[in-house]
C-alpha cells in the first residue's frame, strides 16, 4: 500500500493540501506575468505551492515554464550556467534543438553542450562551459526575453533558493545587474523564493537594496486547522484507516499546524495504525520524531553561546518584554542592550521569526518543544 502524506519533498496532487488561496493569487500573478516574491519561514511549502500553480499552466502552448533552484550554486558563474540550462530547457527539451538554440542565442558565449549516462539510460545533461568573454554574461541574462521575442511565448521562471545570491562575491553588483535586465522583460515574470527569510525580506523590503518593489510580496501564512484536519481525515480513510477529526486536530496541534511536521507526524501515524487510531498511537509517534531529532537539536545547541540558548528559552516560555528587568535576571540575559544582538543572531542563524505583530517565536516547534520538556541546563 502506498503511503499517505509527504515531507521533505515536493508535494503534489493528492499530497498537497489547501492554499487555494494562494493558488489563486499565484495563478492570476503568473497570468499576467507579474513578479512575484514568495516569503515563509523554512519547510512552510513555497516549492510545493509553486509547482503546484505551474502544473496548471505546462499544457498552454503559448507559456514556457522555467524552474530554477540554485541551493548548490556558489559563485556568479554557477548562477549564470544553472540559469541559462535551465531557461534552455524551458524552449526545447529536444536533443538537436536544445544544441541549436544554445549556439543561436548564446554564441558569444562559445557553449558546449555535453551528453552523459545516469544509470542504466541515457539522459540529456546541460552543461554549457564559458570561455573568457565575461562580459557578454548579460547575454544570459537577456535569454528568456530573447527567446520570448524569436517565439511570440511567455515565460515564467521560478527561481528557489533565491536568498543565495547574497553569498556571492560582489553581490550588490549582481543584484543591480539582475534589476536592470529583468524589470525590462515585457512577456516575462519572475517568482523568486527561498528558505531564508530574514534574507529574502533584506533583499526585496529594504528600501537601499535594488530589488526593492520589484514584484508583489506574498506572505505565506499557515494551513487553517481545519484544512489540516480535513486533508489528514480523508488521506487516513482513502488508505482504510480511521482517524478521528480531534486526533487530526491533535496532531497540528502538537506541531503547530506547521506544515512539514504536520505531514510527517500525520505519516508516522498511519504508520503505526492498523485500523483504528488512538491519542497513545498519536503520541508515540510524536515521541518517535523528538527522540530522532533531539542529537540534532543537542548538536545545534552546542553551537551557541550561553546566553543565545538563555534567549531562545526565553521565546520558547512565550516572552514579549525581554528587556525587562524580570526577565533579564531570570534568563541570565545580561542587560537589556544585549537583546538586539541576541534576537539578530538567532535570527541569522534561522532560529526565530519575527512576526509582523513583532511578536519572536520560534521557527521550529520540535524545537520549542525539545527546548522546553527535553532540554537539561
Amino acid at each position: 500500500m502506498e503511503i499517505p502524506f509527504v515531507y521533505g519533498k515536493i508535494a503534489e496532487k493528492e499530497n498537497f493540501t489547501d492554499r487555494q488561496g494562494e493558488q489563486e493569487i499565484l495563478f492570476r500573478n503568473f497570468s499576467g506575468l507579474v513578479n512575484t516574491i514568495i516569503i515563509s519561514p523554512r519547510r512552510w511549502g513555497k516549492t510545493s505551492l509553486v509547482n503546484q500553480v505551474l502544473q496548471r499552466f505546462k499544457a498552454d502552448p503559448t507559456v514556457m515554464v522555467c524552474q530554477i533552484d540554485i541551493f548548490n550554486c556558489r559563485s556568479e558563474e554557477q548562477f549564470y550556467q544553472a540559469f541559462a540550462n535551465a531557461v534552455l530547457r524551458a524552449h526545447t527539451s529536444a536533443w538537436e534543438s536544445f544544441i541549436a538554440n544554445a549556439r543561436k542565442y548564446l554564441s558569444k558565449l562559445m557553449p558546449t553542450v555535453t551528453l552523459s549516462d545516469v544509470g542504466q539510460t541515457m539522459e540529456l545533461s546541460f552543461g554549457l562551459s564559458f570561455k573568457e568573454n565575461q562580459a557578454t554574461y548579460d547575454e544570459i541574462l537577456e535569454l528568456p526575453h530573447t527567446i520570448c521575442q524569436a517565439t511570440g511565448k511567455k515565460m515564467i521562471v521560478c527561481i528557489d533558493e533565491f536568498q543565495n545570491i547574497n553569498e556571492y562575491a560582489d553581490s550588490l553588483s549582481l543584484q543591480r545587474k539582475l534589476r536592470a535586465h529583468w524589470q525590462r522583460h515585457t512577456q516575462v515574470c519572475y517568482c523568486l523564493y527561498g528558505s531564508k527569510r530574514h534574507m529574502l525580506m533584506d533583499i526585496f523590503s529594504n528600501y537601499g537594496m535594488p530589488f526593492y518593489k520589484f514584484g508583489s510580496i506574498l506572505f505565506l501564512p499557515k494551513i487553517k486547522r481545519e484544512e489540516w484536519i480535513r486533508f489528514i481525515a480523508h488521506r487516513f480513510s482513502d488508505s482504510g484507516k480511521n482517524i478521528s477529526p480531534e486526533l487530526c486536530g491533535q496532531i497540528a496541534d502538537l506541531v503547530k499546524d506547521h506544515p512539514y511536521y504536520t505531514q510527517q507526524l500525520s505519516q508516522q501515524t498511519w504508520l503505526r495504525t492498523v485500523e483504528d487510531t488512538t491519542a497513545e498511537i498519536v503520541m508515540q509517534a510524536f515521541e518517535g520524531i523528538v527522540d530522532q531529532l533531539s542529537l540534532l537539536f543537542a548538536n545545534l545547541i552546542d553551537s551557541l553561546t550561553a546566553r543565545q540558548i538563555n534567549f531562545l528559552l526565553a521565546v520558547a516560555d512565550g516572552v514579549t518584554n525581554f528587556s525587562a528587568k524580570e526577565t533579564l535576571e531570570k534568563y541570565d540575559l545580561g542587560t537589556s542592550a544585549n537583546i538586539k544582538n541576541l534576537r539578530k543572531a538567532t535570527l541569522e542563524k534561522d532560529l526565530i521569526d519575527l512576526l509582523p505583530s513583532n511578536k519572536v517565536e520560534l521557527q521550529d516547534p520540535l524545537f520549542e518543544y525539545w527546548l522546553k520538556n527535553c532540554y537539561q541546563r
